[in-house]
């Protein structure tokens, strides 16, 4: 698994090509060359970029999903529409394609910020909003999330 560090600003040109910054891109090494897989995030309107990789390791979970399950397929639905693979050209370049744009608003600036395994795209002012709306809930969350006494790995 990758484990990508950093938040980095690109800009998008006017056909919605965005150029992956250089330390971000050496962090994920010959991993640029497999390709990614390009979907909208869940919870904000940003994109959510995975390495093939990590997008096979998600799918391995989805595939066990009984289809016959209503609430499953309606997931299944909803969490891979719009999903687009990529690739960096020569230049360190990936299209993002129109409708993505769209739903993220992303227009020329934005934010590339690491999720651990993946990277988000945002568009530069949601993000920074994203970011400040959350700032005053990130204690409480931090505390729910980290905080728990699960017999102590050391984590603090």
């Amino acid at each position: 698994m990758n484990s990508f560090i950093g938040t980095y600003e690109a800009k998008a040109d006017t056909k919605g090509r965005l150029m992956l910054p250089a330390p971000l891109k050496k962090q994920m090494g010959g991993v640029v060359n497999d390709g990614f897989v390009l979907k909208r995030a869940v919870f904000q309107n940003c994109l959510e970029l995975y390495p093939m990789a990590e997008w096979q390791i998600l799918m391995e979970k989805v595939n066990k999903l009984n289809r016959f399950n209503k609430k499953n397929d309606a997931f299944i639905r909803r969490f891979t529409a719009g999903v687009k693979i990529v690739e960096v050209d020569n230049a360190g370049r990936f299209l993002i394609p129109k409708d993505l744009l769209a739903f993220s608003g992303i227009s020329k600036q934005t934010v590339l910020a690491s999720a651990v395994n993946i990277i988000e795209i945002w568009d530069k002012e949601r993000y920074e909003k994203a970011i400040d709306d959350a700032a005053g809930d990130f204690a409480d969350l931090a505390e729910e999330v980290m905080g728990q006494d699960d017999g102590g790995d050391g984590i603090s």
